[in-house]
C-alpha cells in the first residue's frame, strides 16, 4: 500500500498528535500507514491495505462496515494509547474538506504540540499534551501558549509545565473538555 498520508489513520484518527508518534528515539511510530505498522494487529488496517484505499470513509462499504462502526463506537466512550475523542469531528471533517485539508488542520495543531512539548515538558507531559493539541480549538490552544510564555519566564521547566497545565486545565473546566485517556 503507498499511501499519502501515512500520518492520517485510516480509520481517521491524526497520527501526529499521538505520543508515539512524537518520540524521538527509536521506537518512533512514523504513522499508521507505513511499513512499521503494516505488521501490526489493527484489523481495519489491514483491510485498508486489501482494498488500497487511505481512509475508510473512501471505502464502498463504509457506511455498513461493522469493523469501523465497532471502532467509531469505540472511540466515543473510551481511548487507547491516543485519545479518540475527536474521531468523529475528524471523520466528519475529512469527508467534508478531504484528507489533504485534514492534514493542514492536523500540522496546526502538530506545530502547538511541538510548541508545548519543546518549551513546557517537565519529562511527565507528553500525553497530557497530545490530548490537548487533539482536544482543544487551536485558537485556545494558541492563546494558552502565548499566556503560558508570557508568565513563565522566570520558571524552572517543571514550573512552566504547572503553570501550562493550569491554563489548558481552566479552559478545559470553562468548556467542558477532559484531558486524559478515558479508560474502560
Amino acid at each position: 500500500m503507498k499511501s499519502e498520508y501515512p500520518e492520517i489513520g485510516v480509520c481517521g484518527l491524526s497520527c501526529c498528535l499521538c505520543p508515539g508518534y512524537v518520540i524521538k528515539t527509536k521506537s518512533r511510530c512514523p504513522g499508521c500507514k507505513t511499513d512499521w505498522r503494516f505488521g501490526g494487529p489493527c484489523s481495519i488496517l489491514h483491510c485498508a491495505m486489501k482494498r488500497n484505499i487511505e481512509f475508510c470513509g473512501d471505502c464502498g462499504e463504509s457506511r455498513t462496515c461493522e469493523k469501523w462502526k465497532k471502532h467509531r463506537e469505540a472511540g466515543r466512550e473510551y481511548d487507547s494509547f491516543k485519545c479518540y475523542q475527536k474521531l468523529e469531528d475528524d471523520i466528519n471533517f475529512i469527508q467534508k474538506h478531504g484528507l489533504a485539508e485534514f492534514r493542514k488542520s492536523q500540522k496546526v495543531r502538530e506545530s502547538l504540540l511541538w510548541e508545548m512539548l519543546n518549551k513546557f515538558n517537565e519529562g511527565r507531559s507528553k500525553s497530557y499534551y497530545c490530548i490537548a493539541a487533539t482536544v482543544l480549538k487551536v485558537d485556545e490552544l494558541e492563546r494558552a501558549i502565548t499566556e503560558a510564555k508570557s508568565k513563565s519566564k522566570s520558571l524552572d521547566m517543571k514550573g512552566k509545565a504547572k503553570l501550562l497545565h493550569s491554563i489548558l486545565d481552566s479552559i478545559s473546566t470553562k468548556n467542558n473538555y477532559y484531558l486524559k485517556l478515558r479508560k474502560k
